[in-house]
């Protein structure tokens, strides 16, 4: 069995053994009630201000919610998290959901707002190119990067195949590691590039470990790349809590896209300490200025047709796989949040 389809079993499997420890629901909730919502997100980055914001600014309170934050370090365990009931929100890449619906379990997970619209990494180079990049430049180097069948990992190898490039032959893209060794790992001397998020990217450029060559999201295009996902057991039995952080989030965002990104940024200071605020600022402008976030969290059918054929072409999702739309996501949260 090839590497690829081996790591997408062990992925599956762990999703799966989450799915027998998925525990009874919370209960329902009355709409005046204050819920305490236990949230995971797939990694930390400022490329998920909004969700710092709605916290750091007071929306969630103002809903009549109590957020208690995680980092689950990757979605499979951010999905795994809710299967098994020890989290009641999690914000993860879509892919997770095909992923769920495709396993043969009693338990699924939907989206119900969507967060970013592009991939959210950065190429960084070991050394500083000579002339201006182009992909081409990586073959026969290696590139640290994300796990099989993540989005980053998707798009990453999209973008090669684009290039004329084959993933698997052409260079080595090391996806082995834990998403926090990363940033170690090249630090060490492995790896000649680097695929990384904010504010990581601009921590390694302005120490000068590493040269910024390429932002993923441009290279790719508009995708849907992040989104917010709980059980479809949770969403029925919790409907206004489900409504009230969609209601928070789409807040957040709009408050994104029309403040000062200094003043964003040292409102959501206090979720990266040790981290300059100039170099949050810079981070949220460039994510800001490249389209990084949806302008509503309302979510599009088509685009998550054409994220599953990124799956296919990605070897992680065989055609007779996909998920219908209405089985991984509802909007009708989102568009209740617009409307209001």
């Amino acid at each position: 069995m090839p590497m690829r389809r081996l790591r997408l079993v062990r992925l599956l499997a762990a999703l799966l053994v989450a799915t027998v420890l998925a525990g009874c629901g919370r209960g329902t909730t009355q709409p005046n009630d204050k819920v305490t919502v236990r949230f995971t997100e797939v990694i930390h980055s400022i490329f998920y201000a909004p969700q710092y914001v709605a916290q750091a600014k007071g929306f969630f309170e103002e809903e009549g919610l109590e957020v208690v934050a995680s980092t689950a370090q990757g979605s499979d365990r951010g999905v795994a998290a809710l299967l098994a009931g020890t989290a009641d929100i999690a914000m993860v890449g879509p892919e997770t959901t095909v992923f769920v619906y495709n396993q043969d379990s009693p338990v699924k997970v939907k989206l119900f707002a969507q967060l970013t619209a592009r991939d959210g990494s950065f190429l960084l180079a070991r050394e500083k190119p000579e002339g201006e990049f182009a992909w081409t430049d990586v073959k026969g180097k290696s590139i640290i990067g994300w796990r099989p069948g993540s989005m980053p990992q998707l798009v990453a190898e999209a973008i090669l195949r684009r290039h004329g490039l084959d993933p698997d032959n052409d260079l080595e893209y090391i996806d082995n590691l834990a998403a926090t060794a990363m940033v170690g790992a090249f630090l060490s001397g492995q790896g000649d590039y680097i695929q990384v998020f904010e504010p990581s990217v601009s921590q390694l450029v302005q120490e000068g470990h590493a040269y910024l060559v390429s932002y993923l999201g441009a290279d790719y295009g508009p995708m849907p790349y992040t989104g917010f996902v709980a059980t479809d057991r949770f969403i029925a039995e919790n409907p206004d809590v489900i409504q009230r952080y969609t209601n928070a989030i789409y807040r957040a965002i709009r408050y994104v896209y029309e403040t000062d990104p200094k003043v964003v940024a040292e409102e959501v200071a206090q979720f990266f300490e040790g981290t300059d605020v100039d170099l949050l600022a810079a981070s949220i402008q460039r994510y800001r200025d490249e389209g990084g976030w949806v302008q509503t969290p309302v979510m599009n059918p088509a685009d998550y047709d054409a994220l599953q054929d990124l799956m296919i072409e990605g070897g992680v999702l065989e055609p007779h796989q996909r998920a219908p739309f209405d089985a991984i996501a509802t909007n009708q949260f989102a568009q209740e949040a617009v409307r209001r």
